[in-house]
């Protein structure tokens, strides 16, 4: 049976901006060699491969970059909602569940075509920054820095210091976590709507040096901002060169990671690059 990978751009409603991801459903688990190699090939910041369990809603969902697998993924998972409600392959009005390395996730269509995801809430506690790392950014005086369990945490005084940040990936790359969170308060709109907190994400060390927009990012990002403002909902920007919308609701240890997404293109795998089937061992 021929193997489709669909190309969407996520939390944008606009193509040719967001963060494109690839899904790729699959009808049996594939080798892991496999689908890193496609990855790569796709050569996107995600690309994400489902397959169904038992239930008809049920899929167990896998995320690679062009270099590794990661334990979570927002945009690629928002991809992969909306590939299955697009394709028929989930009723309308069902949600869509997926286990992942980082347990059980949710999805759900929502009145006005957006898909909110169901995300552990992945908070940063205040931490020392390795001297390292604000050199790497070129930050001297950062208003917070923490740490959750994947990635740094940076605010800055302002949106213009966010957007001129201009990091040093290699030294970057070489700090032992995912990847590096900048944000600071929002002063401007795009698209005509304000925002709360604008935000860039890079993680060179994961294979992608800037991340156009960054669902598990905002899965810390949201109740840091949240707490901040005293609200339980907020609304990011992440002012990469595609730039992209993420709200975030705040619901106790989870959080709603909610946005929307449109398919760009659709392609079908050569039968000489099927998949191949998991090693099981001697």
């Amino acid at each position: 049976m021929p193997i489709e990978i669909v190309q969407v751009d996520a939390f944008t409603d606009t193509v040719f901006t967001g963060n494109p991801a690839a899904v790729c459903l699959l009808q049996a688990p594939a080798d892991a060699a496999w689908m890193q190699r496609l990855a790569r090939e796709m050569n996107l910041s995600e690309t994400a491969f489902l397959v169904r369990r038992g239930e008809a809603d049920s899929f167990d969902l896998r995320w690679f970059t062009p270099a590794v697998e990661v334990d979570l993924c927002g945009h690629a998972t928002l991809a992969s909602a909306h590939v299955l409600w697009q394709d028929g392959l989930l009723a309308p009005a069902a949600e869509a569940h997926f286990q992942t390395l980082s347990g059980r996730l949710g999805a759900r269509r929502m009145a006005d075509g957006a898909i909110a995801l169901d995300f552990p809430a992945v908070v940063a506690q205040e931490a020392t920054p390795p001297p390292a790392l604000l050199t790497a950014l070129g930050v001297r005086t950062p208003r917070f820095v923490g740490k959750n369990r994947f990635d740094w945490l940076i605010e800055l005084d302002d949106e213009a210091q966010v957007r001129q940040v201009a990091p040093a990936m290699r030294s970057l790359a070489a700090l032992p976590a995912r990847g590096v969170m900048v944000t600071a308060a929002a002063v401007g709109t795009a698209g005509g709507r304000s925002f709360d907190f604008v935000s860039r994400f890079f993680a060179p060390a994961a294979g992608v040096d800037e991340d156009p927009v960054t669902g598990s990012a905002h899965a810390c990002l949201g109740p840091y901002w949240a707490h901040k403002l005293g609200r339980k909902e907020v609304v990011g920007h992440q002012v990469s060169a595609r730039g992209g919308t993420v709200t975030v609701r705040q619901r106790g240890a989870r959080v709603d990671v909610i946005g929307q997404a449109v398919t760009v293109l659709r392609a079908v795998l050569a039968l000489s690059a099927a998949p191949v089937p998991p090693c099981t061992g001697a």
